[in-house]
């Protein structure tokens, strides 16, 4: 099986536990993790996404994540790593360390905070990572971090590089999605990041999704790639919509992290500063919401 016929499913963004200071990573609630999606059919685990807040973490906390994801994968799944970064060599870098601990591909976002003056900024950003790169890249659209979406041209440009493979999208845009489908070669791959959008997305030509609510239902996800059954598709996507929309309104690592908690998949729901934890008054809205999926 090749990676991307392996990637063709439910690729899930784990989040990073923490100890109840944030101080250090929970290694064995992040092993635990990762081991629960192999156990229930997920596709392919991410580590350092932007639910696993790479951006707080620091080099060494990184490489040792991915190792984690690596070592409790244990070959059933790929293991995309999380390579996020601002300049083209600190992004090699990731790669490189992420490549030394066995991960299987690499996952790039374009430069944020000084975003491209010119589309062409980012081709060449993500060319020249890809020519040096040791691991296959799947690029990351994620407007809502990085200030503004990757261009169609430039992602019709770049899929045709050897070692680009597809696209996360997380913009929620189906039409540029869809656009990205026919604007690029059938091998390249299409993910759907945002969870509300991932039924239509496989019905409509996607391979499949990257879906941080994965971490808290993965059976659910696994299903709603694999069913034949229209209508049962469409009853879990429905009951992912209320709780995607709660982690949107809390954050997506804060909001996540204690829907897992709420079922005791994690023993802790901290984040790391910037971000805060759920408030009080969303915990038993979202414990609600976490009952509904695991019981769609």
């Amino acid at each position: 099986m090749t990676l991307e016929s392996a990637l063709q499913g439910i690729t899930c963004p784990v989040v990073t536990p923490f100890d109840e200071d944030s101080k250090r990573v929970d290694e064995a609630a992040f092993g635990a993790i990762v081991e629960d999606l192999v156990a229930n059919d997920i596709d392919g685990v991410f580590s350092c996404g932007t639910a696993g807040e790479f951006a707080s973490l620091t080099a060494d906390e990184r490489r040792r994540v991915h190792e984690l994801a690596v070592e409790h994968a244990d070959g059933s799944v790929p293991v995309l790593a999380g390579a996020g970064a601002t300049t083209v060599s600190e992004t090699l870098e990731h790669i490189e360390a992420a490549a030394a601990v066995g991960a299987d591909a690499a996952v790039v976002v374009p430069p944020y905070f000084h975003t491209a003056n010119d589309p062409a900024g980012n081709r060449r950003f993500f060319e020249t990572v890809a020519d040096a790169s040791p691991l296959p890249l799947l690029l990351y659209n994620i407007p809502l971090c990085t200030g503004r979406r990757i261009h169609l041209e430039t992602v019709e440009s770049v899929a045709t590089h050897e070692n680009v493979i597809g696209l996360k999208d997380s913009g929620g845009d189906l039409q540029y999605f869809l656009s990205v489908i026919r604007r690029t070669p059938d091998s390249f791959l299409v993910l759907q990041g945002f969870d509300t959008l991932v039924l239509p997305s496989i019905r409509m030509g996607g391979d499949g999704g990257v879906n941080t609510l994965s971490n808290v239902a993965p059976a659910q996800y696994a299903e709603l790639y694999e069913t034949a059954d229209r209508r049962r598709a469409r009853e879990v996507q429905d009951a992912v919509a209320s709780l995607f929309e709660s982690c949107a309104e809390y954050g997506f690592a804060p909001g996540t992290k204690t829907a897992l908690a709420s079922r005791g998949g994690i023993p802790s729901d901290t984040v790391r500063l910037p971000l805060v934890s759920v408030p009080e008054e969303g915990r038993a809205t979202i414990a609600t919401q976490v009952e509904a999926v695991l019981n769609a």
